[in-house]
């Protein structure tokens, strides 16, 4: 859904903006395309309303979260930290390891399944509410306006002269976005080295030099996109604007702006009488263009510039407000709605289409299951590896013996003594000590030595299982199979 605008006689559109246009041309119409569109630089003005208050909420949940995540404890330990270094990540109560990997898997789907889900029934919320380049660059754009003031004085203080004045405020901006990234970066680290301990390292300047270089890395990174970049992110360099169309139908809610009822547009006065004049309800006055984190005109339709923010709803409620004028003009609807002029309720309930509910569906049976998984998550896991050195030996008293590797991960965060089991042959029984001891949240590899007759059965390989159970909860058990070798 491309864009609306002037004719390609008059002008090229690159990314929904014009472009430079070619003044000499000869009778045969040539059109100049550049590679890249000089973009002016945007200066989105402050709005208030249901949707800016909603975006604030999230921006201040998301960064409580992020910011207060690393500093909460569990169990005298961070409840929040991914130890890389010793393959072990805690949240909470939980403790998973490199085999729980499929625990990622199955997150990793739940977030692709959403976003497909989400975008299916209201387009872009993601990235006009959550998306961290949207919220980063809410933060920046706040401190900007504290500091230089809103759209008007940002746009006097930039075309102005130098001046002692102007430098003090860039440079306090700037310092601000500055400090902001840095400590972003530094939460970021802290949730990879225990925060507390890197704190302590960042004031006697003792932090190693990976932990260097991701903390200005990150804080780099948040202080281009979030301060420099902003827009040019979400237009150029996220894939998601590109393929969110194939996501959309004619039932999807999107940002949408009333052509029927808002057009022909024009300025007038309070009192005027719109239909005396031939006026529709739009006064032209731009404002949803100056509020709009991208610059554009949604009053030209739906381009994939459009984060889905709903700022210009916002903005265009408070000048119908003022107007006098119904609310509405700019909405979330969909395009079936404005086709056939649906109702509210009718719009609601086509937004449950069969679509929506298989996503939703298979979303929650996914969820469920995880949680399923998890609650019976046994904190135990045992590795069986066979000595290749010595595969079958025989000992004293003529038995044959075999000897494995376990590796035995306790996964609890408590102390725990395990018993070790084999089962499987005629008078086979482990030789070697049957109990072994773990800390909390530790792996041991323990050496087994496994014996039997050799006449419990007839020479070759045969099927055992290596049983190994908590002393102190016999719920607390895993069996891995395994072979014996008799000769």
């Amino acid at each position: 859904m491309a864009a609306g605008g002037a004719g390609l006689d008059d002008v090229t559109r690159v990314a929904g903006r014009p472009a430079a246009v070619n003044r000499h041309r000869s009778p045969v119409t040539e059109i100049e395309t550049g590679l890249y569109a000089a973009d002016e630089k945007i200066y989105p003005r402050a709005v208030s309303g249901w949707f800016a208050a909603w975006r604030w909420a999230i921006v201040w949940t998301t960064q409580l979260v992020f910011y207060g995540g690393p500093w909460l404890t569990w169990n005298d330990r961070q409840a929040i930290l991914f130890d890389i270094v010793h393959r072990k990540f805690y949240i909470f109560g939980l403790v998973f390891w490199p085999q729980d990997i499929i625990y990622l898997a199955v997150l990793l789907i739940i977030a692709a399944l959403s976003l497909f889900l989400f975008t299916a029934v209201a387009g872009r919320l993601w990235c006009g509410y959550a998306c961290p380049q949207t919220v980063y660059t809410e933060i920046f754009l706040w401190i900007e306006r504290v500091i230089e003031g809103d759209r008007v004085q940002r746009m006097k203080l930039d075309r102005g002269g130098p001046s002692g004045r102007k430098l003090g405020l860039k440079a306090a901006k700037h310092a601000a976005w500055i400090a902001l990234a840095l400590w972003t970066g530094f939460t970021f680290v802290g949730y990879v080295t225990p925060i507390r301990e890197l704190w302590a390292e960042v004031m006697t300047l003792s932090t190693g030099p990976w932990e260097t270089f991701w903390m200005l890395f990150y804080g780099f990174a948040t202080y281009g996109n979030a301060g420099w970049m902003r827009e040019q992110v979400c237009i150029y360099l996220c894939p998601y604007a590109r393929f969110q169309s194939a996501m959309f139908d004619k039932d999807t809610l999107i940002i949408t702006y009333d052509n029927a009822r808002g057009e022909p547009r024009g300025s007038r006065p309070k009192s005027a009488d719109t239909r005396a004049r031939g006026l529709g309800d739009c006064v032209d006055c731009n404002i949803c263009v100056q509020v709009c984190p991208t610059g554009i005109d949604i009053r030209e339709g739906l381009q994939y510039q459009c984060i889905g923010c709903a700022a210009c709803v916002d903005g265009c409620d408070q000048v119908m407000d003022k107007m006098g004028y119904p609310r509405g003009l700019i909405r979330y609807s969909t395009q079936r709605a404005l086709e056939q002029k649906l109702s509210t309720a009718q719009v609601l309930r086509r937004a449950f289409r069969p679509r929506v509910l298989l996503y939703t569906a298979i979303v929650w049976a996914i969820i469920i299951a995880a949680a399923i998984g998890l609650y019976a998550r046994i904190p135990l896991k045992v590795d069986v590896i066979r000595d290749r050195v010595a595969i079958a030996r025989e000992v004293e008293g003529g038995k044959i013996e075999n000897v494995y590797r376990l590796q035995i991960m306790n996964t609890a965060e408590r102390r725990r003594a395990f018993d070790i089991r084999v089962e499987g042959l005629h008078t086979i029984q482990v030789a070697s000590e049957p109990r072994v001891e773990l800390e909390p949240a530790s792996s041991r590899l323990v050496l087994v030595r496994v014996r039997a007759e050799r006449w419990a059965a007839q020479p070759g390989t045969h099927r055992i299982d290596f049983s190994v159970s908590a002393v102190d909860a016999a719920d607390v058990a895993v069996r891995e199979k395994s072979v014996f070798t008799l000769r």
